[in-house]
């Protein structure tokens, strides 16, 4: 399909989600030395990812493209997981980068690096305590429990791109939750809900932290990434189960996230084991 630009709709069925203003957003975030060379808000397609995938794929999307989406109806979350959501209830949206010159190995740290940037993004703006779980959920409180209000997906678009997907529910309510453990920052107390400026936020924040890895040669040490990071992270400090590809699981104390971005857990047999993919269940609290 070929994305429309949905910024000068009047779809206000439900006053409580205006639009999102595509020229706005423009204004704001393009301009001469940023990151962002265009944002494109369109009313609904499948995939932001795939439409961005597909975009670099034939060439027609630059390093800094946003793509964002009103309603996703094939939103991806890790492990092919549907991501729904009422439409202009969240912010689905993805961005192309082209690291060209940082070494493939560390290109890992992107979605990690995401999730710093958003986490830190959505803290200023929305006013809201967020935390990681490894590797790439935003967590979030509701009635003292934590819930997970966000996630994001990278996909290597081509020789030299990636494109980060990252979904956040803002505005969902208790009955379009679309399961028990999802949240949405409203739930959590945000003082902000504003789409306009938690979107801006958030991608002033990415363009923040991927310009200091950038600068940094990629180190997540080096950019502060690494330590920002598991200060972050829920998942540190927990008995967690990782469910490895294969099959395979590994029960242990999440320890350390090393400097490939892989989840290091101690487990009951004195073996320090790193886990580079796989879902990781929470056992039990910090």
């Amino acid at each position: 399909m070929t994305p429309r630009d949905a910024s000068d709709d009047s779809r206000w069925s439900d006053l409580d989600r205006p639009p999102l203003n595509g020229a706005s957003l423009r204004r704001a975030l393009v301009r001469d030395g940023a990151l962002w060379s265009g944002v494109e808000v369109v009313q609904h397609t499948g995939s932001t990812n795939a439409d961005l995938v597909a975009l670099a794929a034939q060439g027609k999307a630059a390093e800094g493209a946003v793509l964002v989406a009103e309603e996703q109806s094939a939103g991806r979350g890790r492990l092919d997981r549907r991501w729904t959501a009422p439409a202009r209830s969240g912010l689905f949206f993805s961005v192309l980068l082209k690291p060209g010159d940082i070494p493939v190995a560390r290109w890992g740290w992107l979605p990690l690096l995401t999730g710093v940037a958003v986490a830190t993004g959505l803290s200023r703006v929305a006013g809201v305590d967020t935390a990681l779980k490894w590797p790439n959920d935003l967590l979030v409180t509701v009635d003292g429990e934590e819930r997970k209000a966000g996630g994001i997906l990278a996909e290597r678009a081509g020789d030299d791109g990636v494109v980060v997907g990252i979904g956040i529910n803002v505005t969902l309510r208790a009955d379009e939750l679309p399961v028990p453990q999802a949240g949405s920052l409203a739930l959590a107390g945000a003082v902000n809900t504003d789409r306009d400026p938690l979107l801006r936020g958030v991608l002033r924040s990415l363009e923040d932290w991927y310009g200091r890895w950038r600068a940094a040669g990629g180190d997540p040490a080096a950019s502060g990434l690494q330590e920002t990071y598991a200060a972050g992270c829920a998942t540190l400090g927990r008995m967690v189960r990782a469910e490895l590809p294969g099959g395979r699981s590994v029960v242990g104390e999440a320890v350390a996230v090393d400097g490939d971005g892989r989840l290091v857990l101690a487990t009951a047999d004195g073996v320090q084991e790193p886990v580079g993919a796989g879902d990781v269940v929470h056992l039990r609290p910090a």
